[in-house]
C-alpha cells in the first residue's frame, strides 16, 4: 500500500486546510485510516481515524470539533478538514493506513507527510 498526503501549507489561525491522501496498491486490505502529526521534539500523535467499512471515527481530544476526518472509499482517498486552525496544530500529518495480519497484527502503511504551518 502507498500513501500520498496533499494539501499542507503556511496558513493564519483561525482559517482552514483540507488534506488529502491517496492510496493505491494493495488497498482491499486496509482495516483504517487515520491522520498522525509530530511537532518537532514532539512523539507522533494520533489526530483522527476512520474506518474503512462502518466509517467510524475517533478524535485527539485537542481537535474534537475542529477537525473531521472523512474517505471515498471508491477512490480509495481519505481527508482531512481542519477548521479553526491554531498554532499548537503546527505539525508535519502523516496518512496512515492499517491491515491486520492473520494473526490479527496489525501492520502500518505510512505516507510521506506534509507540513502544515499555524501562524498567530
Amino acid at each position: 500500500v502507498q500513501l500520498v498526503e496533499s494539501g499542507g501549507g503556511l496558513v493564519q489561525a483561525g482559517n482552514s486546510l483540507r488534506l488529502s491522501c491517496a492510496a493505491s496498491g494493495s488497498t482491499f486490505s486496509i482495516n483504517s485510516m487515520g491522520w498522525y502529526r509530530q511537532a518537532p521534539g514532539k512523539r507522533r500523535e494520533l489526530v483522527a481515524r476512520i474506518t474503512t467499512g462502518s466509517g467510524s471515527t475517533n478524535y485527539a481530544d485537542s481537535v474534537k470539533g475542529r477537525f473531521t476526518i472523512s474517505r471515498d472509499n471508491a477512490r480509495n482517498r481519505m481527508y482531512l478538514q481542519m477548521n479553526s486552525l491554531k498554532p499548537e496544530d503546527t505539525a508535519v500529518y502523516y496518512c496512515n493506513a492499517r491491515r491486520f495480519t492473520a494473526t490479527l497484527t496489525p501492520y502500518d502503511y505510512w505516507g510521506q507527510g506534509t507540513q502544515v504551518t499555524v501562524s498567530s
